[in-house]
């Protein structure tokens, strides 16, 4: 019976997946606070955003909070780099602790550094139309809390919870005053991931950003809403026992603010040590091939990971991520 589900869901979601992604209009301009999109785990970027099933570490957290109850080490954590176009960086860290069969416990924080040289303008009688104000402040950030479990040695499941902020300096009201432009609030994630026991396939999904609408001044946006399904193997089980894996991930990706999206990625990890990464991002305006490196060390009881992605940005270029991780 358990066995007859398995491929019931598996040829389900196999279906779903090959629905065309290029069939609808695009929803773009729907939502704010877009740094939540930005992936901070170099890992699950350099495999063209595959995240669904990536991870099992802290980095769970900032994709499938049902990855956190997988780990095997007790502590985990992590502290990640991402420099992105305009002068914009992005900072994470992330913890996660397992007690057993109580759960998997996590806190997470993500750290928007948009300068100090963004200049403010406001409309003049002039003959440019305005004049300047001086540099504006702005900052956003996100930090939460979360929980994870494996219901059975198939079935794990995480929420998690956390505070949103952003803050755009500030605007000139027709009476003189000046107006902070910020917001904040709480949003949620939710994930599954489910193993049917067939060779080291698996399957799962995630909702993340949920929340209620956000205002600023008198428009409302909602936050970047986002739905994925995705499934994940070692492809080479097919060839019988091998002692280097090649991990291949395949994620339908539904975003509040465009239309479907396909991300594939794949990881070949050499003897335990040393790990090559490379995927593509497919319905995206600007990204598409990544690639990535990554590698493993063991020094004395603690666990060590560095991890490096590069990401195609089209026009803009390239990004790069970088990030540490230990675990324990």
């Amino acid at each position: 019976m358990r066995s007859h589900f398995s491929k019931v869901a598996i040829v389900l979601l196999l279906c779903v997946m090959l629905v065309p992604v290029q069939a609808q209009i695009k929803k773009v301009g729907q939502t704010g606070l877009q740094f939540l999109k930005i992936e901070m785990a170099p890992r699950s970027a350099a495999m063209g955003g595959a995240a669904t099933l990536t991870g099992d570490d802290a980095t769970a957290m900032f994709s499938n909070p049902a990855g956190l109850a997988l780990g095997e080490e007790r502590i985990d954590v992590f502290a990640g780099y991402v420099p992105w176009f305009a002068d914009i960086t992005y900072n994470a860290i992330a913890a996660k602790v397992s007690f057993g069969k109580i759960g998997t416990f996590g806190v997470h924080y993500i750290g928007a550094d948009y300068g100090d040289d963004m200049i403010g303008t406001r409309y003049a009688n002039t003959e440019s139309g305005f004049i300047e104000t001086g540099n504006v402040e702005v900052g956003a950030y996100a930090m939460g809390l979360s929980y994870a479990r494996s219901l059975t040695d198939k079935f794990s499941i995480g929420v998690q919870a956390k505070q949103t902020y952003q803050h755009l300096g500030e605007n000139l009201m027709a009476d003189s005053t000046l107006e902070e432009n910020e917001v904040s609030g709480m949003a949620f994630d939710f994930g599954t991931i489910f193993v049917p026991g067939y060779k080291s396939l698996r399957f799962g999904m995630s909702i993340r950003n949920f929340a209620a609408d956000y205002k600023y001044q008198d428009e409302s946006f909602s936050l970047p809403l986002e739905f994925r399904m995705g499934l994940a193997m070692d492809v080479l089980d097919f060839l019988g026992e091998h002692a280097n894996p090649l991990l291949v991930e395949i994620d339908v990706v539904h975003p509040r603010d465009y239309t479907e999206r396909l991300n594939i990625g794949a990881e070949y990890l050499l003897n335990g040590m040393f790990a090559f990464r490379a995927g593509y991002r497919f319905n995206y305006d600007i990204e598409g091939l990544t690639f990535g490196v990554g590698t493993n060390l063991d020094i004395g009881p603690t666990k060590v990971r560095v991890d490096y992605a590069w990401a195609d940005m089209g026009v803009f270029n390239m990004t790069n991520r970088i990030a540490v991780g230990f675990s324990f």
